[in-house]
């Protein structure tokens, strides 16, 4: 008993440790915290339109989750040499990996448009399930259709954000990225307001205002983000000379490309995982669609420490292994793991505490309203799971253990927790509460796979040396 009573007074005394944390995670703590404040204000704001308004935005914002972590995936492939490079100190290396960056997102707009363009059709119909719920189908495919159009006028400002915000995280300058994504949200909280609902002299566009309000938000990001990095180059030397060709490395190029390819079908597996996930729980009627809206919401507020905690891993555990602390990388590890989980147990408790109040916010059906918290509570329930599986997943990542952490996440979903959600859909009448708990139960027996993933501790290793 002393022995580990002495390891959590080891762990809190740690000032080191935390002043890393705070450094490193603190900011990214405040912008994800504020963003997906203002996430829950613009979703309030849709919600008070109708029922129809929140399922037809949920149901887009579905396929953009999608777009958006397949770009993340294949800046995130980068983004471990950046991290492990600015760790050795070169710079040279960290310019060329954004290089990179710079020309996976412009790929990854154009297909974006092209592919939501074409099949918008297809991908709002997935999702329309009418089971007499007092939700109009057809209205909602209509408001949908109209939020998408506006929403493909963002997609390339927010996917060369990602370059830009990603390399200055990886080189910990996280302030600058704070800053730009505070001011897109202020933007975007003052656009919504005025756009949705016609005031300050605009015109009132309800479900088209609050995509438009998000497009003009998202450029004046990358504006921020570009003229500010350009301005102040000694902080950031990787950017001095970096359109001055866009050569890079042969040998870079084939280590991102072997590491990027698997990372990039990773992300994209797990997001449409999710995604055809949440599409069996829209099987059991629109009102379903309307709760998972709600609920992702408000729980993605208060994920927003432990997902920062996984970002943020993946830059203090990359520059470790970059500089050669591999037993420091390792001890390290064990905290941000711990310390992660202890804030999930807190928000986990607050967010269940007040999930009956957040469904008074909007215009919807008493089913859904009742669905809503039923959703929080779970959530909130199996949030420290979540947050071990997060931190573990951007620990292996950091290793360059691509395969591995496939295996862990998207395999996982497919092998897991797809096959059961599909089947308890399809082949049974079962409910969607017991459905619910089922499906997103499965994320401790991630957390057990992640556990034995981490002890082997062959994750700790340097890239940048081979």
């Amino acid at each position: 008993m002393g022995y580990y009573m002495g390891k959590i007074k080891e762990f809190f005394t740690d000032r080191s440790f935390f002043k890393t944390v705070l450094k490193i995670a603190l900011p990214m703590v405040i912008q994800n915290g504020i963003t997906n404040l203002v996430n829950v204000l613009d979703n309030v704001m849709v919600g008070s339109i109708s029922s129809e308004a929140t399922s037809g935005v949920a149901i887009i914002n579905q396929f953009m989750f999608v777009f958006y972590l397949l770009t993340f995936g294949a800046v995130s492939a980068a983004g471990i040499f950046t991290a492990q490079y600015h760790g050795k100190g070169d710079n040279e290396n960290v310019r060329a990996t954004f290089r990179i960056k710079i020309m996976i997102c412009l790929a990854a707009s154009v297909t974006g448009i092209l592919l939501f363009a074409l099949f918008k059709d297809f991908f709002i119909n997935m999702f329309l399930t009418d089971t007499g719920a007092g939700i109009d189908p057809e209205l909602t495919f209509t408001l949908g259709a109209e939020y998408l159009f506006v929403m493909l006028f963002g997609i390339v400002p927010y996917s060369l954000s990602q370059a830009y915000a990603s390399t200055l995280r990886e080189t910990k300058r996280t302030v600058l990225p704070l800053i730009a994504g505070l001011s897109a949200v202020i933007i975007n909280l003052f656009l919504n307001y005025a756009l949705i609902f016609g005031k300050l002299g605009f015109p009132a566009l309800g479900v088209a205002g609050a995509a438009l309000a998000t497009v003009i938000s998202r450029y004046a990001e990358f504006l921020i983000l570009v003229i500010c990095t350009h301005t102040t180059s000694k902080k950031s030397p990787f950017i001095t000379g970096a359109y001055k060709s866009l050569r890079v490395p042969g040998l870079l190029i084939r280590k991102v490309v072997r590491m990027g390819f698997p990372l990039i079908l990773n992300e994209g597996l797990w997001a449409l995982a999710i995604t055809l996930r949440n599409q069996c729980y829209s099987t059991r009627g629109l009102h379903a669609v309307t709760a998972i809206s709600i609920s992702s919401t408000f729980s993605n507020l208060f994920s927003a420490v432990y997902l920062s905690l996984g970002a943020a891993t993946m830059v203090i555990i990359g520059n470790m292994l970059g500089a050669g602390q591999i037993e420091q990388a390792k001890k390290t590890n064990k905290k941000l793991l711990a310390f992660s989980v202890l804030c999930s147990v807190v928000l986990g408790i607050i967010m269940a505490s007040l999930s009956g109040v957040f469904p008074k916010f909007y215009n919807t059906t008493e089913q859904a309203a009742a669905l809503t918290v039923f959703m929080l509570i779970v959530r909130a329930a199996t949030m420290p799971f979540s947050s071990y599986t997060n931190v573990a997943y951007f620990t292996l990542r950091s290793g360059g253990k691509v395969f591995i952490t496939v295996l862990f996440d998207s395999a996982f979903m497919w092998a897991v927790v797809m096959p059961l959600s599909f089947i308890l859909s399809r082949f049974t009448n079962i409910d969607i509460h017991p459905m619910f708990i089922i499906c997103e139960g499965t994320e401790f027996l991630k957390m057990m796979l992640g556990y034995i993933l981490l002890k082997r501790g062959t994750w700790a290793v340097s890239l940048v040396d081979r």
